[in-house]
């Protein structure tokens, strides 16, 4: 169907249009008629008493802004105006010549999109405390394009009698067993936390998480549904996924009393910059690095928790299945070269974002900061590089400056994993990862076997048992927290040696896992480990009683519903509604 051909009717006084007139569809038709101003005014006599009364008046169509002054007279609150007829602007004038005050009051959408619509006007509700809407149609509109104006007055008509809100928000973890709404994604976690929910015997939901603004306005409206049919405790996210950085999930589940707990099993800090301004008492976070609890608390959030990485249990578990010849080793290491990825950093970063004193000093800077026991970059710049710093400060923005951050920390990582590798080549090791390995130990060719990369959900659980020692090495993005192989292997019936990391001694009994403190210890510890078989299985079977007792993600999620029930249920919610 063509698009209507609008037309303005001039006044007689030349004070504007005193109408519209419309062909549309074969028809012909003016917007206001013999009725005149009336016909618009009207609609807002209609429903006078009921401005009285707490609503949200959603104004369907602008019209000639008859209606809209009226309203705003009437009414000392904040009105919606729904309008998707662009041309209309320009004859009718009405959203110019409303007065600054006027304008700051009316909440203007022009989406052709009507889900899209009802995503603005159910972010607007919960910002003005769940009020009821108050639809008014003019009926110029309802002729025009009545699915899409009649559509929107019948679902607004309908959530103003049901009474959303009161419905939504209810007191949470109130029973033993809380039912749990898990905001999936690709995240490749995530399909551990549905089989930690199943194990524990909870009730929960899926709700996808889609990556454009259809697919937002998709999720608001099943996230809606899910908090009235399923009734949930609380939502678990990943790494903040499915949190827009305008705060609109934010405020919904505010408004629905509603908490979520966000797991960060990545950096924190290479996230949250982004949601500086979407900070809820009704949100808690919890990190895979008890040193980012502090860090995350002075940014202004409020309940952090540390919550270690674990493993799954029915993946990770001894298997006598046979394995490809090729994986059989003594010593064995899987894991990222950092060649490229520090590689592919500095080239995006070298393309004008970068300066030529930031480039030149990555280097030594990295070098000094894997030595270090600073946790944070921008510190370490800030204590030992003044004049670096300042370069840093001067970069254009917080991602520019992240962008710099995770160049060091990359090539930290790298220089300190090689030196660590590096220790195992006199027992020949195999080397699972990128062919960046094979540049990095160009003049130790023959010294160790590489393969390619390989899955972590399909060959990994069978890759650890064929080792007699599966080495480790920790990234410097986390200094003092363990990876998710020291839960991994020992669960697979895996013997693993390790890195020293502080956080360990919260997991582990020192029996219970093998662990070097620096590079120079690496060579004496494998010839140890290698010479002695019933010592290696000790240590692996300990290893393995604590984790399956203690680091399953069953534990994890068990322990992060206990935290939330702690701040959230009864009668912990009122103080956090109190701060909201």
């Amino acid at each position: 169907m063509t698009s209507p051909h609008f037309a303005a009717v001039p006044a007689p006084d030349g004070s504007g249009p005193a109408d519209i007139a419309v062909q549309h569809g074969g028809r012909s038709f003016a917007m206001l008629g013999p009725g005149g101003p009336n016909r618009e005014l009207q609609v807002v006599e209609a429903v006078r008493q009921r401005l009285d009364t707490p609503c949200l008046p959603v104004l369907l169509g602008a019209g000639l802004g008859m209606a809209l002054k009226q309203l705003l007279q009437l009414h000392t609150g904040p009105v919606a105006v729904v309008e998707k007829e662009a041309d209309l602007q320009g004859l009718t004038g009405v959203r110019a010549s409303l007065t600054p005050q006027d304008a700051g009051r009316v909440l203007w959408l022009d989406s052709p999109d009507a889900a899209a619509i009802l995503a603005s006007l159910t972010h607007w509700q919960s910002a003005h405390a769940g009020k009821p809407f108050l639809p008014l149609v003019l009926p110029f509109y309802q002729r025009l394009d009545r699915d899409f104006y009649g559509s929107l007055r019948q679902k607004l008509e309908a959530s103003a009698s049901f009474d959303f809100w009161g419905r939504a928000v209810q007191p949470r973890f109130r029973s033993a067993r809380p039912r749990v709404l898990l905001l999936t994604s690709k995240y490749f976690l995530m399909g551990e936390i549905e089989g930690a929910c199943r194990q524990l015997g909870l009730d929960f939901k899926l709700i996808t998480i889609g990556d454009d603004t259809v697919a937002q306005s998709v999720f608001v409206e099943q996230l809606l549904t899910a908090v009235l049919a399923f009734k949930p405790d609380c939502c678990i996210t990943l790494n903040h996924m499915g949190v827009d950085v305008e705060g609109v999930l934010m405020d919904l589940l505010a408004r629905l009393e509603l908490p979520l707990a966000s797991w960060f099993v990545d950096n924190p800090h290479l996230i949250i910059h982004q949601y500086a301004s979407c900070i809820s008492p009704w949100t808690a976070l919890f990190t895979f690095d008890a040193d980012n609890v502090e860090s995350l608390r002075q940014d202004g959030f409020q309940h952090v928790f540390y919550l270690p990485l674990g493993t799954d249990p029915e993946r990770f578990k001894p298997r006598a299945t046979p394995a490809p010849r090729a994986w059989k080793s003594r010593v064995s290491f899987v894991g990222n070269s950092m060649l490229y990825k520090v590689a592919g950093r500095l080239r995006a970063g070298a393309g004008g974002i970068f300066p030529r004193e930031l480039l030149l000093a990555y280097r030594p800077i990295a070098a000094a900061f894997m030595e270090s026991e600073e946790r944070s970059v921008e510190r370490f710049l800030h204590d030992t590089r003044p004049d670096i710093h300042a370069r840093y400060l001067a970069l254009p923005d917080t991602i520019a400056r992240l962008a710099y951050e995770t160049a060091i920390t990359w090539q930290a990582t790298r220089l300190y994993r090689n030196g660590c590798v590096r220790q195992l080549l006199p027992f020949g090791p195999l080397i699972v990862g990128d062919d960046g390995w094979d540049i990095e130990f160009k003049q130790a060719r023959g010294q160790f076997r590489r393969l390619p990369n390989i899955s972590y959900y399909s060959d990994l659980p069978f890759f650890y048992g064929h080792s007699e020692i599966n080495f480790n090495t920790t990234s410097k993005q986390m200094k003092g927290a363990v990876n998710q192989r020291i839960f991994d292997a020992p669960a697979a019936g895996a013997f693993v040696l390790t890195d020293w990391r502080p956080q360990m001694e919260q997991l582990f009994e020192p029996y219970e896992m093998a662990f070097y403190r620096t590079p120079e210890e690496i060579g004496e510890l494998v010839r140890y480990y290698l010479d002695h078989t019933a010592v290696r299985q000790r240590c692996m079977e300990a290893g393995r009683k604590r984790v399956l007792a203690c680091h399953t993600w069953a534990h994890r999620i068990a322990d992060m519903l206990a935290k939330m029930r702690e701040v959230y249920g009864v009668p912990s919610a009122p103080a956090a509604r109190d701060r909201a």
